[in-house]
């Protein structure tokens, strides 16, 4: 009688196992991966904000790197930042926070196109209002800030 109950037992316990393996790959995973829905307007934005990084900027003296050096977007508007290297050195822009955007992923040039090569453009959606303090890895006394807000309108 007792080689059944533990039998029984080693079934049950199996197929419990199973059962729990079977959601969590299943429902939970594909649920607590899934990206959010968002409106068309914040994913793909109607305008874009323009930050130049100005000839020089990888001189330790130069004062002026990102220009503006702190822009501000709106959700749905113009969340969209674009940076254009007008340098001859190349350069990036990387998050100081390790933000990674919900839908665009890692705040950061190089896990994206690598260095910002002169004359070129990066360019990253915010999809989360919120401060976004960036440097260039190479040259770390270059610093801005993208302000996200939420859209009123």
């Amino acid at each position: 009688m007792n080689n059944n109950a533990a039998g029984i037992s080693i079934v049950a316990f199996i197929i419990a196992v199973t059962a729990s393996m079977a959601y969590y790959q299943f429902v939970y995973t594909k649920e607590a991966n899934a990206k959010p829905q968002l409106p068309e307007e914040v994913l793909n934005p109607p305008e874009s904000v323009k930050v130049s990084i100005i000839e020089g900027s990888s001189q330790p003296s130069q004062q002026k790197n990102f220009e503006p050096k702190e822009v501000r977007g709106s959700l749905g508007i113009n969340n969209k930042i674009v940076w254009t290297n007008v340098d001859t050195t190349a350069h990036t822009v990387t998050t100081d926070t390790q933000y990674s955007d919900q839908i665009s992923g890692p705040f950061n040039s190089i896990e994206s196109l690598g260095i910002i090569p002169p004359q070129k453009t990066y360019e990253f959606t915010f999809t989360k209002d919120g401060e976004y303090a960036y440097h260039c890895e190479p040259h770390p006394w270059m610093t801005g800030k993208v302000i996200i807000v939420k859209s009123f309108v």
